[in-house]
Formats: structure tokens, C-alpha cells, sequence
């Protein structure tokens, strides 16, 4: 049976994300593997909603390689040394050719699967 969404919005409500980090690609189980920038910055996230939790503000990476391939974020608490899990991404999957990117408010959220 899935969980309800009042569940899920209780369960991402404890969980604390405070950064996050791009990857070209799987970061793996430690969230160490395919870093693409050591700097993880800080990101905030709205309460839960509708069982899922959206980043509230965009986060803007730059001093990456021109159109460094970004396929993967990871996501941090305690200032970036307690990792929590990763997520791949859709759509834009480049810096651009100055070494910039941005991780969305409008598409990045947490959320949880249902179990088996």
C-alpha cells in the first residue's frame, strides 16, 4: 500500500537538506563518484506539499568547464559532510559555454517512492 501524501510531506518535512552538489554522473552510494564541482552550495527547500518538497530559491554553479556535462545531483545536510541521495536529471544537462549552470527551483524537488 503507497504511502499517503500527509506521510510523505511529514517524512521529507525531517529531512534536512542544506546543499547540494552536481555530478556528471552517478554519484554512487557515498554520493562521491563523478564530481563535477567540489563546492557543494547551500540550497533551501520549501515545506512539503503534495508530497513532495521543491527547492525554494536556484542555485547557480559557475567556474565549471564550458559545457561540462552535469547528469546527476546529490544532496547534503550538516553543511555538506552527511550525504542523503542523489537524483538524475532531465532537460538541460550542460553548463554553458562560460561554465555556468543552474539547478531550477521550478523543476528540483525531493520525493519519495512508494515500497514494493
Amino acid at each position: 500500500m503507497p504511502f499517503s501524501t500527509t506521510a510523505k510531506n511529514t517524512m521529507l518535512d525531517a529531512l534536512t537538506v542544506d546543499r547540494i552538489q552536481l555530478h556528471s554522473g552517478d554519484p554512487g552510494a557515498a554520493g562521491t563518484a563523478n564530481v563535477v564541482a567540489d563546492t557543494k552550495l547551500a540550497a533551501t527547500f520549501a515545506a512539503a506539499s503534495n508530497g513532495e518538497r521543491a527547492l525554494s530559491t536556484d542555485v547557480d554553479y559557475t567556474g565549471l568547464s564550458a559545457n561540462q556535462s552535469v547528469t546527476y545531483l546529490s544532496f547534503w545536510k550538516d553543511a555538506g559532510t552527511v550525504f542523503h541521495g542523489s537524483k538524475a536529471l532531465t532537460g538541460d544537462q550542460a553548463a554553458n559555454a562560460s561554465g555556468e549552470y543552474t539547478v531550477k527551483a521550478t523543476t528540483t524537488k525531493l520525493s519519495l517512492t512508494d515500497p514494493a
